[in-house]
């Protein structure tokens, strides 16, 4: 450019700005496409995929062949909703790589959670998620992990805990493949993982009478690099706590930073707590709210090492259902304005001690019509069951009145009025929680 001629360089600049203007006319800028990701962050327990999606836009050549992909969904589901999206997110308990190896025992020891033999493969964070296509609300509806629910498809079994419908689908099928003759540790870890994240689809699909038409499954320790891929959450307690014994919780009360094991421990506690899952469950809903505020608040979309950071964690801890395109999911909700979130909790009936077991007693019917209508569904086809129902209508995000678990068979049941949904918008703060 010629310094002494600035006739030249105004004309060169105008002629920029307009290429500029033309090509943000075209298409959604850079700005308005991150903060559609805060969105999808904001109702979505696998905030890691937001990351990857968000790095698509600088190296989308090698972003969507890094994760690993999963069939567990059917073709039929896969399309069947017109533009709208169902969408399940999986938190697997696991202390075991994609492979099946054993974590490092620093990242064990850091995680709080005990040796690989612990935990098993139980989806201890279920959260369904519907995005609607004109983008007007996002709803949530977290699924606690104790719901006493009915399956298929596993020997011995009819009802179980629903965070079960994983593990005991993917032991039943590696036991069978051994019994086959396969003796390749990592393939019989993949077949049997896969067949275990199709059993949690169908469970959660035959109990919400909603069909799921993508999913993301994030293992432990994809929440504890998540938190420290983003320099760490801000929380909120109403209470101290003290669970050094088992989640290593230990927190004063109110607001305060947690680093990546905190911020584990933090969502994994239940013991001590008034209303033990569902206050977990809660917690769990508050932590996603301030991983999208630590992302907004700390510019990473704009710093290339935190993105890269994001999608190494991604890579790494996620599983992606098959023919999730990120990017165009990312760049609709881009071009979208401010869509609201709320998140909800499934209601339950009582708790009740089932062999030994404490469970939460639901009834599916209920279920099914309230989440039907959240999504904006017509009502299920059949007539509600003959369960045996409470005469006040509990809200999808009541909460116990009396500490978790029960003791005493069917003696606790929710209070109508304990909970409200959370609901609002990125940039709104983080809800205070037991």
């Amino acid at each position: 450019m010629d310094e002494d001629n600035p006739p030249l360089r105004s004309v060169r600049t105008t002629r920029r700005r307009a290429r500029r203007t033309a090509r943000h006319r075209a298409r959604p800028t850079r700005g308005s496409r991150v903060r559609g990701l805060m969105r999808l962050l904001a109702a979505m327990a696998s905030t890691v995929v937001l990351g990857a999606t968000a790095f698509g836009f600088y190296a989308s050549a090698g972003l969507e062949s890094g994760f690993f992909r999963s069939d567990a969904i059917s073709d039929e589901d896969a399309r069947a909703l017109d533009g709208d999206l169902n969408i399940l997110l999986i938190g697997l308990d696991t202390r075991k790589d994609f492979d099946g190896k054993d974590l490092a025992p620093e990242i064990l020891s850091a995680l709080h959670a005990g040796d690989s033999d612990v935990g098993g493969y139980n989806a201890n964070s279920l959260i369904l998620v519907h995005i609607p296509k004109d983008l007007s609300k996002i709803v949530a509806f977290s699924i606690p992990r104790d719901n006493y629910v009915a399956v298929s498809g596993i020997p011995g079994y009819k009802n179980v805990k629903i965070k079960e419908a994983y593990g005991l689908k993917k032991a039943a099928v590696e036991q069978d493949l051994r019994s086959r003759g396969v003796t390749d540790e990592v393939e019989l870890e993949h077949r049997s993982r896969e067949a275990g994240r199709a059993s949690i689809v169908q469970t959660v699909r035959t109990l919400t009478g909603v069909p799921i038409n993508r999913f993301a499954e994030i293992s432990l320790a994809g929440f504890y690099d998540l938190a420290n891929a983003v320099g760490g959450v801000d929380v909120c307690l109403n209470n101290a706590v003290d669970d050094s014994t088992y989640s290593g919780a230990k927190f004063p009360a109110g607001r305060q930073h947690l680093d990546g094991a905190q911020a584990l421990a933090f969502v994994r506690q239940r013991h001590g707590l008034p209303n033990g899952d569902l206050d977990r469950t809660r917690r769990q809903q508050a932590f996603l709210m301030s991983v999208a505020k630590s992302l907004e608040d700390s510019g990473t979309f704009t710093d290339l090492r935190r993105l890269g950071n994001l999608v190494d964690v991604a890579h790494k801890d996620t599983v992606l259902s098959t023919g999730w395109n990120l990017l165009d999911f990312a760049s609709v909700l881009g071009r979208a304005g401010a869509i609201p979130v709320e998140f909800r909790t499934l209601p339950i009936l009582r708790y009740d001690n089932v062999n030994g077991q404490d469970v939460n007693i639901v009834d599916p019917d209920a279920i099914k019509r309230e989440v039907r209508t959240a999504f904006g569904m017509p009502p299920p086809d059949h007539q509600p069951s003959t369960a045996t129902t409470p005469s006040t209508a509990y809200p999808s995000t009541a909460y116990p009145s009396t500490a978790y678990p029960s003791t005493t068979a069917g003696s606790a049941e929710p209070s109508p009025n304990a909970g409200k949904p959370v609901i609002g918008t990125i940039g709104d703060g983080i809800p205070c929680v037991n």
